[in-house]
């Protein structure tokens, strides 16, 4: 058996993620070929930055390494990488072949994790930045159905126990109110990222500092030089042999918080689902199931549920890392970590899997909520024979109240109002009818003075407090000023994959 499968093959494991789900674009952000790419991107900076402060590298040397930013020999690398057993040097090696000129000042003073983690940063940013106008178009999708239905009563529910009314769309508020929140710390975590810049074996710079001979002021100018070059506002001042992989614990919890967050909203429209009151877009040729004709499961839903309940696991993989990175480093922050695949021996194994499923999961489930949010369907009908189930019950206080304000006692109006509920119950629990105590209430000549209100104190609309007011508000102050920078990708619809 060879060591490595064909990914390309149907007889090899390849991962659903990207060959089923992820956009391509997020898929090419953590594919070989961006990241050897970015590494020849990162010894060009180094290579100019080197030249600009003095050291012995030509205009020609430089020149041969631009041209060949893209001429990379995967096959070679490869071959490389099987004699020296690492892939760093065998990039090194093959980026040399292509420029024999330059071959000399390749990677001149750096060490692997120059362009390992420099590589890496680059890419998380880079993710960052494909998934934060996902979110938002999500939020801007869920922020139209909220307006829309910000006055539409429905049955509220705590425990999963019928409750006082709320409003569709305030419900909706509160799936949109958690996403925000992601939205800011997808926005932070991509803010605060910095470059680990140029800083040798250990940290320290010494084999920088020894390459411009004890000019600290030159070796703190290419620090930066390369910092700026790669896009960043700023570099660590400190670095072991890696950044310091609380980096990754941040960007995942982010991510993980997420996950947790369209886990709940993708329930609750399962929820609804099953009560008939809300579904998510059905394709008319789409087989909900293959012994059951007439079912309209949630797949798209249940596919971001079981999707966020393995990203927000992920985020367990750089917690545990982090924890046992021995001093400078040790190798052991490797397979489940890195951004790209690669074949280095030694190092950086653990995140070739951690954070670029990561990434190509929260990709996913993006795509496919906001898939959902640009069809939800809403059936009022069924909402509101629902409500009149049980607004009867929830009604009973107004009707107290109204009947006191009429002349009547209190007490006595309690003691009617809880037998005639009683005998409503039991119409509805042992016999399977609807709830019948407003016509109860409506025979009866006790209430006789308040028959006329009836209609009035039943009005589903006096019992949503202010919800459709909070939604206005919250959509004008919170979430539209939010989506405002992401306004130019707004209208890019989402393209759902298998």
């Amino acid at each position: 058996m060879a060591a490595g499968g064909d990914h390309g093959s149907p007889d090899s494991y390849r991962s659903p993620l990207a060959s089923r789900y992820a956009s391509p674009e997020m898929c090419f952000v953590f594919s070989d070929r961006y990241k050897f790419r970015t590494w020849r991107q990162l010894w060009l900076w180094l290579a100019e930055a080197e030249q600009t402060l003095g050291l012995p590298i030509t205009d020609e040397q430089i020149q041969e390494m631009k041209s060949n930013l893209e001429n990379i020999d995967f096959k070679m690398a490869a071959e490389e990488e099987k004699r020296l057993r690492h892939d760093v040097m065998a990039h090194v090696h093959t980026f040399g072949h292509c420029c024999p000129k330059a071959a000399g000042i390749i990677h001149l003073g750096a060490t692997s994790c120059y362009v390992g983690d420099n590589t890496d940063l680059i890419i998380l940013r880079n993710a960052l930045d494909l998934l934060l106008p996902k979110l938002a178009r999500v939020i801007s999708r869920l922020a139209d159905f909220a307006k829309e239905r910000a006055s539409l009563p429905t049955l509220g529910f705590t425990h999963f126990q019928p409750a006082q009314l709320t409003t569709v769309g305030k419900r909706c508020c509160l799936w949109i109110q958690d996403l925000c929140m992601d939205l800011q710390n997808l926005k932070r975590v991509r803010d605060d990222l910095r470059f680990r810049g140029v800083k040798g074996t250990t940290g320290t710079q010494a084999s920088f500092l020894q390459l411009f001979e004890g000019d600290d002021h030159k070796v703190e100018q290419l620090d930066k030089m390369v910092t700026e070059k790669a896009g960043f506002k700023r570099a660590f001042i400190i670095t072991g042999q890696t950044y310091t992989r609380k980096v990754d614990i941040e960007v995942l919890s982010v991510l993980a918080s997420l996950g947790a967050s369209v886990h709940k909203i993708c329930t609750d429209i399962r929820l609804l689902a099953n009560l008939k009151e809300m579904e998510e877009p059905f394709e008319k040729q789409q087989i909900g199931s293959s012994a059951m004709p007439y079912k309209r499961n949630p797949m798209r839903s249940e596919r971001c549920c079981s999707l966020a309940r393995h990203l927000m696991t992920l985020v367990m993989d750089p917690l545990q890392t982090a924890s046992v990175q021995w001093f400078e480093r040790t190798l052991d922050d490797s397979a489940n970590r890195s951004v790209a695949q690669g074949h280095h021996i030694h190092q950086v194994e653990w995140r070739r899997i951690c954070l670029a499923e990561a990434f190509l999961t929260a990709d996913t489930i993006l795509n496919t909520l906001q898939n959902i949010s640009e069809g939800l369907v809403v059936y009022p009908k069924v909402i509101e024979r629902r409500i009149r189930q049980e607004l009867p019950f929830m009604a009973t206080e107004n009707i107290i109240m109204a009947m006191v304000k009429a002349g009547g006692s209190r007490q006595d109006c309690h003691e009617k109002i809880r037998v005639l509920s009683q005998q409503a119950a039991s119409v509805v629990k042992q016999e399977g009818g609807d709830n019948d105590l407003i016509e109860r209430i409506q025979v009866d000549a006790y209430f006789s003075p308040i028959h006329s209100q009836l209609d009035h104190l039943l009005d589903p609309s006096s019992f949503t407090g202010r919800a459709s007011q909070q939604v206005q508000r919250f959509l004008e102050e919170e979430v539209y000023p939010l989506l405002k920078p992401y306004e130019s990708v707004m209208k890019v619809k989402a393209e759902l994959c298998l």
